[in-house]
């Protein structure tokens, strides 16, 4: 089953799973430019590529599910609730973490280690759930591919379609009364007036405030931590944000000056590195990317790469699907068991009609992925997206667009 979400919508798919009593994995792509301007998640109009979540479904009822495979920030968060974010450092790569998505098997090792007690597991796999039909309710542009197929295992718990739609619809309408003062989750709220504000409200909710209200923490990472649901975080802030009180921004803007956080000429140069066996596309991203002040490495040889990138570090890795000796979702399924890239962001270059290649990026732990050619505008706010701008010594103007082919 797969189509787009302009001929039927999420919540159509998930009653028809439900009806089948089917069990598979859901993969729902958006396309770039839709989030944000019609749905309730991060806004992301320069994205080179949209952004993408999995269902996994057991007999017609979910059992887990998650935006993208490669990312653990989502559970850290969650395991705040508990103090039991720093073992999550400690736990190596779980032996399911390669096949099903990764987050899951963190959170399964947790659980037989004995740092979280199943009810608390649950809990976090509840709320994820909620998350991720919140954003997949919201979302009206995009398309979508069911795979039948076994189970995601072991399973802690599951949940019902029908009660989870009936809820989650609701709250998305409902979410719609905060617009245009509050426009997303990935939104962080900042205390403009803190004399006035502490007036309006008790000391301890002032406090409470006061503590995730720092311009870099998002309401949906203050529903994670204060074990609430967004809509009820945002519709506490929503009358200090409408006073002017408490202003909301998106993680990247900093609420005092409108520039980018990381902007400071003391920060250090972000380093990439790009593994691709091609050696005119290699050469020329490394050719953008030192010119607009990033560290750019180009890696040809698969092989090689396994070992440079553990004496280079990079902030950031490209790396091409195609390649011999060992492709790019060996490469990344590699990289993601060593506790040094777990959490690095890895996007993989794909073919224009690489649909499975996305999918299989996104299963082997990918961040995301961009489709060859791309320009280099394209490039630079991707590499911008994950560790922010370079710092060249000179402005260069570019006078021509380069095509990445």
């Amino acid at each position: 089953m797969q189509g787009n979400l302009s001929e039927i919508d999420i919540r159509s798919i998930l009653q028809l799973i439900e009806l089948g009593q089917r069990t598979g994995e859901l993969f729902v792509e958006s396309y770039s430019s839709s989030i944000g301007a019609s749905t309730g998640t991060h806004p992301t109009p320069r994205s080179p590529a949209g952004q993408s979540w999995y269902v996994f479904c057991f007999n017609g009822q979910i059992i887990y599910a998650t935006q993208s495979a490669g990312s653990l920030f989502r559970l850290r968060d969650y395991l705040r609730r508990y103090k039991a974010e720093k073992a999550l450092d400690k736990i190596e790569l779980p032996y399911m973490a390669s096949t099903n998505a990764p987050e899951y098997g963190y959170l399964w090792a947790l659980l037989e280690q004995h740092i979280l007690t199943p009810a608390q597991g649950r809990n976090i796999i509840h709320s994820m759930i909620h998350e991720t039909l919140f954003d997949l309710l919201s979302l009206h542009q995009g398309s979508f591919t069911f795979e039948m197929g076994s189970a995601l295992a072991p399973q802690l718990t599951s949940l019902e379609i029908s009660s989870l739609l009936a809820k989650i619809v609701k709250q998305v309408q409902q979410w719609k009364q905060f617009h245009p003062h509050i426009q997303s989750p990935n939104q962080c709220p900042v205390i403009s007036d803190p004399t006035e504000l502490q007036v309006a409200l008790p000391v301890n909710t002032f406090n409470t405030l006061k503590r995730w209200a720092d311009g870099r923490t998002s309401i949906r990472q203050m529903a994670r931590y204060l074990n609430r649901d967004v809509l009820t975080v945002a519709k506490a802030i929503y009358p200090f944000v409408q006073q002017g009180l408490v202003q909301v921004f998106f993680e990247s803007v900093s609420p005092a000056n409108n520039k980018k956080e990381w902007s400071s000429p003391k920060t250090k140069v972000p380093r990439v590195v790009c593994i691709d066996d091609d050696n005119v596309i290699r050469k020329t991203v490394e050719s953008i990317l030192n010119e607009h002040g990033y560290q750019a490495t180009g890696i040809s040889s698969p092989l090689t790469a396994l070992s440079l990138v553990f004496q280079l570090k990079p902030d950031l890795i490209l790396c091409d699907i195609a390649m011999p000796e060992l492709d790019g979702h060996e490469i990344c399924a590699m990289l993601r068991s060593s506790s040094a890239f777990r959490q690095t962001p890895i996007v993989m270059l794909t073919g224009i009609d690489g649909f499975i290649d996305r999918v299989q990026a996104r299963m082997a732990g990918a961040t995301e992925y961009i489709t060859k050619p791309f320009g280099e505008n394209e490039l630079l706010m991707l590499v911008e997206k994950y560790v922010g701008p370079g710092y060249p010594e000179a402005t260069v103007e570019v006078e021509s667009q380069w095509l990445i082919s």
